[in-house]
């Protein structure tokens, strides 16, 4: 089975639309979206529209989450007062512009997708969040110690997790042992579609490839393939540019 996981678009249309020309071609049996649809671009209404137009599974992600309260916070965790004072323009004109039917949509999606496979007399648990089984706004970034990483799977009882959010894509296999055996987890970092953090403005996402032979017992059974693909940047970055948001969120698009 090949599954594609995508998240993180921000309201870039012409990202998602490129996306979606991109994901066309490989021939996938599954996709899901984990999140973060909106925010920090001009086009929250559209983007929400292509994605229940495929009726493709969703999971709410941080900024979706206070959208759909109409909550001035959108869990981002900003550093700076910089950031702080950027992403107040966002999130005020993003609750601006998105429509009624668009915000009840936001505010019913699911915290998390769970999927069991039952292969090779293994279950293989597939948990599919936005931050993390803790919490929609933690950051699980590629140097988080192993330890609390191996912790967080096992306690959500997830084989191969699968988040967002920190927009930078990474795949990292944990091996805990179980008995004499040894148990091997992947945590995947999908990347972002539309406003990646990796020095790659392309957008990016996953094909999660599980087989008939796939197991936790051997890490090599589970292969993840990272996808970049070109999108016309340029037009989403002058759409932030000629809006009230921020032109600095033009040049994070330019320049990943």
């Amino acid at each position: 089975m090949k599954i594609a996981l995508f998240s993180d678009i921000h309201a870039n249309l012409p990202a998602l639309e490129a996306f979606f020309a991109d994901v066309a071609t490989r021939n996938t049996d599954a996709i899901y979206c984990l999140g973060d649809l909106v925010g920090y671009n001009i086009w929250p209404n559209e983007v929400i529209d292509e994605i229940r137009r495929r009726g493709i599974p969703t999971i709410a992600g941080n900024y979706d989450f206070g959208i759909g309260r109409h909550s001035d916070d959108c869990g981002c965790a900003y550093k700076t007062d910089e950031e702080k004072a950027l992403g107040k323009v966002s999130i005020a004109y993003t609750n601006e512009v998105v429509k009624d039917e668009q915000r009840a949509y936001l505010r019913t999606l699911p915290a998390h997708i769970r999927l069991e496979f039952q292969l090779n007399h293994d279950k293989l648990n597939v948990l599919l969040v936005h931050g993390s089984p803790r919490k929609v706004n933690e950051y699980l970034f590629e140097d988080r110690d192993e330890k609390s990483l191996i912790r967080i799977m096992e306690q959500a009882d997830a084989d191969i997790m699968c988040f967002g959010h920190t927009h930078q894509p990474y795949h990292r296999i944990l091996p805990s042992v179980i008995t004499e055996d040894t148990h091997y987890r992947h945590a995947i970092n999908i990347g972002s579609v539309g406003k990646p953090k990796d020095k790659d403005p392309r957008g990016g996402y996953v094909l999660l490839h599980i087989n008939e032979s796939s197991s936790i017992k051997d890490k090599d059974s589970v292969q993840v393939e990272f996808i970049r693909f070109n999108y016309d940047i340029e037009k989403a970055a002058k759409a932030v540019e000629d809006s009230p948001l921020p032109n600095e969120y033009a040049d994070m698009l330019r320049n990943g």
